[in-house]
């Protein structure tokens, strides 16, 4: 089964390496790491990713996986990388997204009367690219899955693993993980954290969010 992951400069690394952790312990899984070259790719944190592929000889898709992060301002702008998930998207038996990574899927067409989810603070705009915005960490729509921002990611993986693998082969890799989390604060969701942490972060990705709609509707105005 070959599982890809596509890559581009400014994702958001634990959108990628929470769901690669898990799904390469997937038995039978081949990973590729798809990207418009073979140069490095920034993340927003530091880790620079070697991709394992190109667009042009990546293999079949089997499970088509895109990360979000504020590269996908980019990404939805670049035709090769469209191209790209377009072609993957029809083809492949699972179709997914984490986090921002949703907007890619949807401007390549692929959300449109779908139920789907991403980022709270974006949550929003899953409408204008068609889909049918369900606020879950992770949301399944037939073979389309998408999990919500960033660390929802990892529940989104061992979801996936046991829609391929079963329950049993899951769950032996959540252990072998210890993925077991018991978080500090109980403020990881906006209906979950105080009023004054909320208006922050709201204000903190206020004009991220005016770029990234502005990227959007040149993305689906060129379409």
């Amino acid at each position: 089964m070959n599982i890809v992951f596509v890559l581009f400069p400014n994702v958001t690394q634990l959108d990628f390496t929470g769901p690669l952790q898990v799904l390469s312990r997937l038995p039978g899984a081949e990973v590729h790491l798809a990207a418009r070259t073979l140069d490095p790719v920034p993340t927003d944190a530091v880790l620079t990713l070697n991709p394992t592929t190109d667009f042009a000889d990546c293999p079949p898709v089997d499970v088509l996986v895109i990360p979000g992060g504020f590269g996908v301002d980019d990404a939805i702008l670049d035709e090769d990388l469209m191209a790209f998930v377009r072609r993957a998207g029809v083809r492949a038996k699972y179709v997914t997204s984490v986090c921002t990574g949703a907007f890619v899927l949807g401007a390549a067409g692929l959300l449109k009367g779908r139920r789907a989810t991403t980022h709270w603070a974006y949550h929003d705009d899953l409408e204008r690219v068609g889909a049918v915005p369900v606020k879950e960490r992770v949301v399944r729509d037939g073979n389309l899955f998408t999990g919500g921002g960033v660390t929802a990611g990892i529940d989104f993986a061992f979801t996936l693993a046991a829609e391929i693998a079963g329950e049993d082969v899951a769950r032996a890799i959540q252990l072998g993980l210890e993925y077991d989390p018991a978080p500090p604060f109980d403020a990881g969701a906006p209906e979950k954290a105080a009023s004054e942490t909320l208006e922050a972060m709201k204000t903190r990705y206020g004009g991220r969010i005016e770029a990234f709609r502005a990227a959007l509707s040149r993305a689906t105005a060129a379409k």
